[in-house]
């Protein structure tokens, strides 16, 4: 769960002393989509599951695609502008009297990485936000690119909560950045359709590919769960950590074939689907 492709999607207006910083931030961004390369190349050569060829397909295509627009519609918007007019309000933030070095780096990191965990169990919890996050979860497949799949309303309302986090925690617009971008390569990872020798000890520590697809399983109780997105420590916490082998992945009432039904999705809510569904009379057993 997690908007960290677009990061760096309409950032404009930048000071000389900050070009520095974009760059190592493109940079972080390049190396987080040759992992992404890696991973999948690795799903395709051993997958954990093999899913249809149909399935699969439209799973790549309608991913890839909401990457594109989102991206496109978000720099129209220069909406990642926003983290440097927030850095105007940061001065009296928590960490805003701590000099910027390793552990301000790691402080902000691991709050930033509780602050993603809570607006990702309230996108589970209330309705409003669940209507634009289950486009994430309508997805059939599970695989690296679903790490692409989210509405652009998804995106910018968290956009809005991160500006939120670089103002109470009073961190620079660069490193909330560079920090996206850093668990941009863990959303891959644990999106990834692959399993590997000594996961499960490694799961004690970090959101790992057999945890994450328990949060994908198309049954509530099963998918309401495992919200981390770099460290472990937040499920097991919160008692929000479950371990089991989903049945089946994706939402049984929700499907989305190409782009523009993912995007009108989230305009159609489960309760109102369910409500037409009781006006259909049920067929004689």
């Amino acid at each position: 769960m997690n908007s960290t492709t677009d990061t760096l999607a309409g950032i404009g207006g930048t000071l000389p002393g900050e070009q520095g910083s974009l760059v190592f931030n493109e940079v972080l961004f390049g190396l987080a989509m040759l992992a992404f390369v890696a991973l999948l190349v690795m799903e395709r050569i051993k997958p954990y599951h093999r899913f249809t060829n149909k399935i699969a397909k439209e799973s790549f295509v309608t991913n890839t695609t909401a990457f594109l627009f989102n991206n496109v519609i978000l720099t129209i918007l220069r909406a990642s502008s926003l983290f440097f007019v927030a850095q105007q309000f940061s001065s009296h933030g928590l960490l805003s009297d701590m000099a910027n070095g390793p552990l301000k780096w790691l402080c902000s990191f691991v709050l930033f990485d509780l602050a993603i965990y809570a607006w990702h169990f309230a996108s589970h919890k209330y309705e409003f936000l669940w209507r634009f996050h289950k486009i994430h979860h309508s997805d059939k497949s599970f695989n690296v690119s679903t790490g692409f799949r989210f509405h652009v309303f998804d995106l910018l309302l968290e956009i809005v909560y991160k500006c939120l986090f670089v103002i109470i925690v009073g961190v620079e617009a660069y490193l909330v950045l560079a920090i996206e971008i850093v668990e941009l390569f863990f959303v891959f990872f644990h999106h990834a359709n692959i399993s590997f020798a000594q996961e499960k000890p490694l799961s004690q520590y970090i959101i790992t590919p057999s945890l994450h697809r328990v949060h994908h399983s198309s049954l509530r109780s099963e998918h309401d769960s495992n919200y981390g997105i770099v460290l472990a420590i937040w499920d097991r916490m919160f008692g929000t950590r479950q371990e089991l082998v989903p049945q089946k992945i994706g939402l049984d009432i929700i499907e989305a074939e190409n782009f523009l039904q993912l995007f009108f999705l989230a305009f159609i809510t489960e309760r109102r689907i369910k409500k037409l569904l009781q006006f259909i009379p049920k067929g004689k057993k």
